[in-house]
């Protein structure tokens, strides 16, 4: 009876021992309730954050709609992350593909919709965000707001000076994902991906406070590294240089100068904080297709140069980086916060989100594809799908 006893107070020790250390790091780590609840990010959870609208065009573009859609689309063979092939109506289905957009020459020839669904809804696109804040960067630049790429961060960031990690840092770096800086995947297990750093700065009520205690892992220009605080310190860096608010900016410099039909929005840290660019950018279908319209065409909105013809060149025609690893069939490589195909190169490219969200342009067919999902299928059908519609020939690599 007594061994019965004494084992379980040493269990009744270790669990308090357990609540205490959960309670310290809690109270260190505010975030981790809400990483432990709501776990990795779904469709819904950017509602958790304070908004800030970004408001629609006094004129906007609408698409025509053609009077027969291409729903032959759904019989031809693609493949799914495991490199089975299927007819593209069960790809949708294996992948929870919730929108589907095929857009050409204007005009819209495919759309699929789950219930819920529409090309007017507003979505969450993750990492999509990222690539618009590429653009705004591009805009920053021909304003002379930001004078080069090449400029240091503390030029503009100057209360980071305290924090030797960003002596050297250009904003090229941070463009690059070259940083150097310390960060942490939701890879490794789910003890890792709880305590990683990519949890913590999307569930942060305090993003300047988290980056400014950012660490070096590595000296800057070296080593690529996809990672959410390098767009984070962007965008900080980009309402420093231009007085204004990220909504704000986007808003004035680009979102109405596209013809956007519906309001956007971006998602807050807290009320009137710093804007989360790596990941909580809401749009919707329709409109996000006109970022792709306005790349098809170098930046130019209906004769308007709205972002430099040659930033967008920049920004989306490939370049051989080794440092840069590739994924997939195509070779896909990131480049200024867009995602380039490198096999067969002909210049399509596409801005890229967790679970499966998809802004693809290939400018050969003058196509614009715009896909929500709550997982994604994997692979890449788009190649093939906008040369199907085009009427030119395309085999998958063996």
């Amino acid at each position: 009876m007594r061994m019965i006893k004494k084992i379980g107070y040493g269990l009744a020790g270790m669990l308090s021992l357990f609540v205490l250390v959960l309670c310290i790091l809690f109270i260190r780590r505010p975030e981790l309730i809400r990483v432990l609840r709501y776990q990795t990010p779904a469709a819904e959870t950017y509602k958790l954050y304070p908004q800030t609208f970004v408001n629609p065009a006094d004129s906007p573009f609408h698409f025509v709609k053609a009077e027969r859609m291409r729903n032959d689309l759904d019989t031809i063979l693609v493949f799914d992350r495991d490199k089975k092939s299927m007819p593209f109506k069960d790809y949708l289905e294996a992948g929870k593909i919730c929108l589907f957009m095929v857009i050409r020459n204007d005009t819209v020839i495919y759309q699929k919709f789950k219930p819920g669904y529409s090309d007017t809804g507003l979505t969450t696109l993750f990492s999509v965000a990222k690539s618009m804040v590429s653009i705004m960067l591009g805009q920053a630049i021909e304003e002379g707001k930001i004078k080069s790429l090449d400029d240091h961060l503390l030029t503009y960031i100057p209360e980071l000076k305290e924090n030797p990690a960003f002596d050297q840092i250009t904003l090229r770096n941070l463009m690059e994902m070259k940083s150097g800086l310390e960060f942490s995947g939701i890879e490794g297990g789910l003890i890792a991906a709880f305590l990683s750093d990519e949890a913590k700065y999307y569930y942060t009520r305090d993003l300047k406070k988290e980056l400014s205690k950012l660490k070096a892992a590595h000296p800057p220009g070296k080593i690529w590294k996809y990672k959410s605080v390098d767009v984070m310190l962007l965008s900080w860096a980009l309402e420093q240089a231009t007085g204004e608010k990220t909504a704000t900016y986007f808003q004035d410099h680009i979102w109405k100068k596209i013809g956007a039909a519906h309001r956007a929005s971006w998602g807050l840290d807290h009320v009137d904080g710093l804007a989360n660019t790596a990941s909580r950018f809401q749009a919707t279908a329709i409109d996000l297709a006109k970022i792709g319209r306005l790349y098809l065409n170098k930046g130019k909105y209906n004769g308007h140069q709205v972002v430099p013809e040659d930033w967008v060149a920049q920004s989306v025609h490939a370049k051989s980086d080794p440092a840069i690893p590739v994924k997939g069939w195509q070779k896909t490589r990131q480049n200024y916060l867009w995602w380039l195909p490198q096999e067969g190169v002909n210049g399509d490219f596409a801005a890229e989100g967790m679970r499966g969200q998809r802004l693809y342009v290939d400018p050969l067919t003058h196509t614009i594809i715009v896909q929500f999902a709550l997982r994604g299928a994997g692979d890449y059908p788009y190649r093939k799908i906008s040369r199907y519609l085009s009427g030119l020939p395309f085999t998958f690599p063996e």
